[in-house]
């Protein structure tokens, strides 16, 4: 399974499933992070959280611990 904090930077990865539950799926979904979109991954910070991404034409930044529960393609 390869999750979004596995991502490098310049790559443009596909949602495949989204783990989690409760509100913290939720919060994840609220940003337009579902299945099947496509997430560019922008930068890293130098100790690796945050994570800036570009989702659905936006910009984004997300914790280490939200990537990891991202499955991607």
């Amino acid at each position: 399974m390869n999750t979004l904090k596995q991502a490098k930077i310049g790559d443009t990865v596909k949602v495949v499933k989204l783990h989690g539950e409760g509100a913290l799926k939720r919060r994840i979904m609220d940003m337009g992070i579902t299945r099947g979109v496509e997430i560019y991954i922008r930068k890293v910070a130098p100790l690796g959280d945050p994570i800036e991404i570009t989702v659905r034409g936006y910009e984004l930044s997300l914790r280490k611990a939200d990537a990891e529960l991202i499955e991607v393609e």
